[in-house]
């Protein structure tokens, strides 16, 4: 059995109403990455310099020494980028939460009084601002477990968010396993926060952006001025705001650095920004924890259970009648690359169709001839499958006047004799009188052109039964 564990589906076309407190057709969250103090620094017992996000073109880390060109850059951050920035939001009376670095935060006391006494929100950053992807996963959990208890002694409190950045494929899984997060932000998968499972944890995640963030300022391709950055942004809201005003409110992240986006040239932007969105009434501009509080309240995790997580034996028991009387079908479709985009009526539908589009022709004619003839015999004597009977009454095939009921049995023989096969059709589509309409127009056509829409007529009747037990 081979599980793809990628979710390539999300909510799909099924997107919550996000209900923002106040109406708000925009949750516009802003984070400021403190990251200052805890990069790659010999002075921290790491191997060489830090070469990531900086005004230097091309850095290159230096194994066993100091750069102190980039030292100062980083320090810049945290003498004079993180001030502006401070009185810019507390100027603007905009809360924001802090991606703190939990050695960073150490380093820097008066700015986590600051922080604090404006009232922002201090998530952790991780322990130190390094890679993880090659970092041994009892190693990155002792570093989470470092991470958590510095922050707590540092701040007065523990982290309730998580962002590592630099992340591991092992991150997520063992943050949400410490079970003491009300979100983690390590994805980039999404306009809206959503859960994810680990084992008996229900862990809601707050996507992160890598687009609407001031990082480009020092990557390529990436921004060249503020007014570049400030435009994105704006177009961004823009269109984010028009979709909450159409009925699909969003959360945009806007992802900020104390040493670049708090350099003069480029904040001027950010503040123009600002001015903008502020001049709407019906934009909310919260922590990443209040989102998270207002998500966890207002769409609360439900689990169910999932197609492409069961076992075989409750996957065919569960879905081997959605082809009529044909079970092989959904054995065949458990042995194929199922994952959480399968978990769906569509996507499961399209893996039950493959099984069944890539079965021989007698094979698929056994599916065919295992449908029952339209207010037929077997309907009668009351002998159809549950779904058989609930589609024909639907349509009301069980309510045929004497004459309808004749009518219906000399095409069904004429239409078998002529094909080989019963008139299949999705009658969820139809009444009486469009079902009889194709019938007459149907029973003409050649047996290999009948043949092909008999199938399409299987793989309709297949999506109904499926929509009727999953999403």
């Amino acid at each position: 059995m081979t599980r793809y564990p990628r979710d390539m589906i999300g909510y799909g076309p099924r997107i919550p109403d996000a209900q923002w407190p106040g109406g708000a057709k925009v949750a516009v969250q802003f984070v400021l990455n403190y990251e200052e103090g805890s990069e790659n620094c010999v002075l921290h017992g790491d191997a060489a310099s830090e070469a990531f996000l900086s005004d230097i073109p091309g850095a290159a880390m230096w194994p066993g020494q100091r750069h102190w060109n980039m030292e100062s850059i980083y320090e810049y951050g945290a003498r004079a980028g993180f001030w502006r920035l401070h009185r810019l939001f507390t100027g603007a009376n905009i809360p924001v939460t802090i991606y703190g670095v939990a050695s960073a935060l150490a380093r820097s006391p008066e700015q986590v009084a600051a922080m604090q006494d404006a009232g922002w929100e201090i998530a952790s950053h991780g322990l130190k601002w390094v890679e993880h992807k090659d970092m041994p996963e009892e190693e990155e959990r002792a570093a989470i477990a470092e991470a958590i208890r510095l922050h707590t002694e540092v701040t007065g409190a523990a982290p309730r968010g998580w962002y590592t950045g630099r992340c591991s494929e092992n991150t997520v899984r063992l943050v949400a396993e410490t079970g003491t997060f009300d979100y983690i932000s390590d994805t980039y998968d999404d306009d809206l926060p959503y859960w994810r499972e680990y084992g008996d944890r229900d862990q809601l995640i707050i996507p992160y952006t890598l687009e609407a963030n001031d990082m480009r300022f020092a990557t390529a391709p990436g921004w060249v001025t503020g007014e570049h950055f400030g435009s994105y942004l704006k177009d961004a809201f823009d269109t984010l705001y028009a979709e909450g005003q159409e009925g699909s409110p969003k959360m945009m992240s806007i992802g900020l650095h104390c040493r670049l986006i708090g350099r003069p040239g480029k904040i001027a932007a950010l503040k123009r920004f600002i001015d903008y969105i502020q001049g709407f009434d019906d934009v909310w501009c919260p922590t990443r924890l209040e989102i998270a509080e207002h998500w966890a309240s207002t769409h609360p995790h439900q689990r169910r259970e999932r197609p492409s997580q069961m076992s075989k034996a409750d996957f065919v028991a569960k879905f081997g009648g959605i082809f009529e009387h044909s079970a092989w079908i959904a054995e065949g479709a458990h042995d194929l690359e199922l994952g959480p985009a399968h978990d769906t009526a569509a996507g499961l539908h399209n893996a039950l169709s493959r099984v069944f589009r890539s079965a021989s022709e007698d094979k698929r004619l056994g599916v065919l001839t295992a449908h029952p003839d339209l207010a037929g015999k077997l309907a009668a004597a009351g002998r159809l499958t549950a779904e058989s009977s609930s589609e024909q009454a639907g349509a009301g095939l069980d309510m045929l006047t004497d004459a309808e009921r004749e009518t219906f049995a000399r095409l069904n023989t004429e239409y078998v004799e002529k094909h080989g096969f019963p008139f299949i059709i999705a009658v969820r589509d139809h009444d009486k009188a469009s079902i009889l309409a194709a019938f007459d127009r149907r029973i003409n056509n050649d047996r290999e052109t009948e043949f092909a829409e008999a199938c399409r007529q299987v793989e309709r009747i297949a999506a109904f039964r499926l929509k009727d037990l999953l999403p």
